[in-house]
């Protein structure tokens, strides 16, 4: 019996953990009701934790085959511009997500594919790390990683640099969703991971929103500069969101994407609220109701509420939500968005993870105009260099 209790209080502690956003969610709701009375400008980027490699349910550790990799591969790059080329956003630019790749993973073959099918214009490449699985990683392991494969993908053309000068610089997702060891010390391991990707180049980090995961943070809808000192465990729980007049100084910043609990109907009736996430799977095709919870977040650089910033994510490579992706409720989501964009007087803008926060350290600067000219304002894209 006591065992019993103490496995259902367990339970009930992680539920908790997971719902600790949910007050600011409804404080939010509140607070940023005002009206825009400029034109708004919606900036929409997909953070693609991008894993051809992937088997679904498959034990860690056990991948798909290269050869499937490669089929896979291809059969994406044929299919994307297809679906995202006819639409086209206020600059004339198409959907274009941000391949956030393993770095555990690389294999030359497919990053100089997916490097390929960037550089026709249809993304760009960033660092994923998945670490910690079966035992706690080490900061010199992790350093190590980043900076190995940071340096592989600049030799591919695939990062930036600071005002085209400098170190390669790159975003980031977390594998598992446990940045920094927030994930009760498993899938990483590392409390001074924040430093680490600080010291290696890491301009922002793209992970959050994590929930239903305990990983998820309550403060959320926001993007902002960590808590110093940034070597302890999770300080991204906590931070100064950016603001228009001051320049950021702690990198990497956190780029969140929309969170929110959506109430749903079925057959007339009310049925139990879902979590709002932004992630795109095949039970959770893109949508313009979903547009309408993403823009009510409202996430912003503060004093500049008109330029509205939207980072969803997904799994490109999981072969289960493929068809919400490169199928028809994809190009129906693509074609309402952009006709209402003229329409209704609001301007769409498609951008990368380094284009987003480009356009984020230029609001920050008091830039003013179409946020679309700022794509390259301080992160400017290399060019190969040759990898071995």
């Amino acid at each position: 019996m006591l065992t019993r209790i103490s496995a259902v209080r367990g339970q009930a502690f992680k539920a908790l953990r997971c719902l600790r956003w949910v007050p600011t969610f409804w404080w939010q709701r509140l607070a940023r009701r005002q009206q825009v009375t400029e034109p708004l400008h919606l900036i929409l980027a997909v953070a693609d934790h991008f894993e051809p490699s992937f088997i679904p349910d498959a034990p860690s550790g056990i991948y798909a085959s290269m050869d499937e990799q490669e089929r896979r591969l291809d059969d994406w790059r044929r299919a994307y511009p297809a679906v995202a080329g006819p639409y086209r956003d206020a600059d004339g630019y198409p959907l274009r997500h941000t391949y956030f790749f393993p770095a555990e993973q690389y294999e030359k073959a497919l990053i100089e594919r997916l490097a390929e099918h960037c550089q026709a214009g249809w993304g760009e490449i960033e660092i994923h790390l998945h670490h910690g699985i079966t035992s706690p990683d080490t900061g010199r392991d992790t350093r190590k990683a980043l900076i190995e494969f940071r340096d592989t993908l600049a030799a591919h053309g695939c990062l930036s640099t600071w005002n085209g000068q400098g170190l390669p610089r790159y975003a980031f997702v977390h594998g598992n969703w446990a940045l920094a060891n927030s994930a009760g010390g498993r899938y990483c391991g590392v409390d001074e991971e924040m430093q680490i990707l600080a010291e290696t180049g890491c301009y922002a980090d793209f992970t959050l929103p994590s929930a239903p995961d305990p990983a998820q943070t309550a403060k959320i809808n926001s993007i902002y500069e960590c808590t110093l000192p940034l070597d302890r465990r999770s300080p991204h729980r906590r931070g100064r969101d950016l603001r228009q007049g001051r320049a950021p100084k702690t990198f990497p910043l956190i780029v969140q994407g929309p969170l929110a609990i959506q109430a749903t109907r079925q057959q007339g009736k009310w049925s139990f609220p879902r979590i709002e996430n932004g992630e795109l799977t095949s039970t959770r095709p893109p949508t313009m109701d979903r547009l309408k919870l993403w823009r009510q977040a409202a996430i912003s650089v503060q004093g500049r509420p008109n330029w509205v910033f939207i980072k969803l994510h997904c799994h490109g490579m999981d072969l289960r939500d493929t068809g919400a992706l490169l199928g028809r409720s994809m190009e129906q989501f693509l074609k309402s968005l952009t006709e209402h964009s003229t329409r209704d007087g609001h301007f769409v803008h498609f951008v990368t993870a380094r284009e987003m926060t480009n356009i984020l350290l230029a609001a920050c600067d008091g830039r003013e105009g179409n946020p679309g000219s700022f794509r390259d304002y301080r992160l400017r894209l290399m060019t190969p260099t040759g990898c071995p």
